[in-house]
């Protein structure tokens, strides 16, 4: 697996646009994000989905399924977003928040039939510059890990995923151990916390 080196965690142009056509391709890829390392692919590729759900175990009936968009106006197009989820992103986003919104119609077919879609605008100008060139969203989904190291030294995570089809790794510096925080904003009158993680909502 290749690993590509990204200084203070912003990317050059260049290199956002060469992970975002290996990803256009249909190839795996891991990326930063302000949490947890992560395993991405195309949102809008379902044989890069399949792949990404069996590498990871997901039943796309059964398991969330979350997009990693650049911005809250990319996230619009893919998801219901009504006045207080708008609010909580404007006030949240970029940050280490995953919100659970109705799913919209622009998805791709693995979302077919579910009612919900979680939603990632990280603060990781790495992950936020690769969807940017990309132009629509990816799918995310965490790494596995089996220790602190393993989960923060990104040539170690390329070593465990060295032989799973995973074409590379973004190295954009040490990674997190605490998973993104979940809101469910489904309900949008009564958004709640259904996972604590990294994020702290006031």
């Amino acid at each position: 697996m290749d690993i590509l080196k990204i200084w203070n965690d912003n990317p050059s142009d260049r290199q956002a646009r060469d992970v975002a056509n290996l990803i256009a391709q249909g190839e795996l890829v891991i990326i930063p994000t302000d949490s947890v390392y992560a395993i991405v692919c195309d949102a809008l590729n379902p044989k890069a989905i399949e792949a990404l759900c069996r590498l990871k175990g997901l039943n796309p009936d059964k398991n969330n399924l979350s997009i990693l968009c650049s911005d809250i106006s990319m996230a619009a197009d893919y998801a219901h977003i009504e006045n207080q989820g708008f609010r909580l992103l404007k006030q949240y986003t970029p940050g280490p928040f995953t919100f659970l919104f109705r799913a919209g119609r622009n998805l791709p077919r693995p979302f077919k039939g579910r009612k919900t879609a979680g939603v990632r605008i990280p603060d990781s100008l790495t992950a936020r510059k690769i969807v940017e060139a990309l132009g629509h969203p990816l799918l995310t989904t965490s790494i596995i890990f089996d220790d602190s190291d393993e989960a923060r030294e990104p040539e170690l995570i390329a070593e465990r995923y060295a032989s799973s089809g995973v074409a590379l790794t973004v190295d954009a510096g040490p990674g997190g151990e605490e998973y993104s925080t979940i809101v469910d904003c489904t309900d949008d009158a009564d958004p709640h916390i259904t996972r604590q993680g990294k994020g702290q909502l006031d």
